[in-house]
């Protein structure tokens, strides 16, 4: 089974993070019966001194191998549905997990395009391979929605359209899962400036996804927080 990770700046990481991807790795190492491989195009890291994503310095011993993804700086549902069939065919990717959305909303376009692009980006990956799995993770409490009303509006619209974009696209042969929101996430504790995870918040994403795919689908184990 081979796992792609897809995100934006929460889930590339910056220069000395550990990332969420490292969390869920661990996690997948213990709970997965059977062979697996994280894949994807890119391995490294944001260097906020290069302004590019080039850094290896993660905060833990993190194999070559796990440290395979697709996510970006900046990215978001908009940058990634014109990559993800080619990523999907050339990766042979089984099961997305996808975090995207907050970026999309904060500089780019409007829930309803949101939306759009994300059941674009679900038609593109199909179209790769018909029976790819995918868990989406709805957009989480960031620091701009605490004091801007009209954007923390859009997010909670677009976590609404969201919804439905799963239910509506869900299939027996290319599963959707909706990753519920971590529970008591808190900016305060779980980032280290409002909208990165910190340790704490890498391990409630993970958990999402983990979560999600356990009593979804049956794959894997409750998450342990390794």
């Amino acid at each position: 089974m081979r796992f792609l990770f897809v995100g934006d700046s929460m889930t590339v990481g910056s220069a000395g993070d550990y990332t969420w991807r490292y969390r869920m790795w661990r996690h997948l190492d213990t709970a997965i019966d059977g062979p697996y491989a994280i894949v994807g195009p890119r391995s490294t890291l944001y260097d906020p001194e290069a302004n590019a994503a080039r850094s290896t310095a993660y905060a833990a011993p993190f194999p070559d191998p796990a440290r395979r993804h697709l996510a970006g700086w900046g990215e978001g549902w908009l940058h990634m549905a014109p990559l993800i069939r080619e990523t999907v065919r050339e990766e042979s990717a089984d099961v997305l997990l996808v975090s995207l959305g907050l970026i999309d909303l904060g500089f780019y376009t409007d829930s309803a395009q949101t939306a759009l692009n994300a059941r674009e980006f679900i038609t593109q990956a199909r179209a790769a391979r018909p029976h790819v799995r995918m868990v989406l993770l709805p957009v989480i409490p960031n620091i701009r929605a605490r004091t801007d009303a009209p954007f923390a509006a859009e997010c909670a619209r677009f976590n609404e359209l969201l919804a439905k974009t799963v239910a509506d696209l869900d299939a027996p042969s290319s599963p959707l899962l909706l990753a519920s929101p971590p529970d008591s996430y808190d900016l305060d504790t779980d980032t280290y400036d409002g909208t990165h995870p910190g340790p704490a918040g890498e391990h409630k994403l993970a958990s999402a996804f983990a979560t999600a795919m356990h009593q979804g689908w049956g794959l894997g184990g409750p998450y342990q927080g390794r």
